[in-house]
C-alpha cells in the first residue's frame, strides 16, 4: 500500500460514512488488515468512479441483507443518511422491496438498521 493510497482511501471512507468517519481508522495505519481496506477497499473500489457512491452502497445493502446484519444495515444507512442519498419514502422501500429478495427475516433486520440509522443521525443533529 502506498502512502497516496492511504491518503486517499481516508478520503473516500469519510466521503462514504461522513466527515470524521476515518479518525476510527487512522490509528491502526500500521495493521495489513487496516491497509487492505483502506488502501484497496477505499481507495480502489469505492473510490472508483463508475458508480457513485450511493450506487455502491446499494449494491452493498443488497448484499447486507441477505446476510441479515442490522448493525452492518446500519452503518450504511448512517453514512447514507449523513450523505442526504435517500428520501424517506425511499427508506420507507427499500426493506419492502427487498422482501422479495431476501426473504421476511433478513429484511426485518434491513427495517430495523434504516430505522437505527435515523435516530442516530436524528441525535447527532439535535446534538449539533
Amino acid at each position: 500500500m502506498t502512502e497516496k493510497n492511504w491518503e486517499k482511501g481516508l478520503d473516500v471512507f469519510d466521503a462514504v460514512y461522513g466527515p470524521g468517519a476515518s479518525e476510527m481508522v487512522k490509528p491502526f495505519k500500521d495493521s495489513p488488515f487496516n491497509q487492505e481496506i483502506v488502501g484497496n477497499q477505499f481507495a480502489n473500489l469505492w473510490g472508483n468512479e463508475a458508480f457513485t457512491i450511493r450506487e455502491k452502497r446499494l449494491m452493498v445493502l443488497g448484499a447486507t441483507a441477505m446476510l441479515g446484519r442490522q448493525d452492518l444495515v446500519e452503518i450504511q444507512m448512517t453514512g447514507a443518511l449523513i450523505n442526504g442519498e435517500f428520501t424517506d419514502e425511499q427508506l420507507e422501500q427499500i426493506p419492502l422491496f427487498m422482501l422479495f429478495y431476501a426473504g421476511a427475516g433478513n429484511c426485518t433486520a434491513l427495517f430495523r438498521g434504516i430505522e437505527a440509522a435515523r435516530a442516530r443521525v436524528a441525535a447527532m443533529k439535535k446534538a449539533d
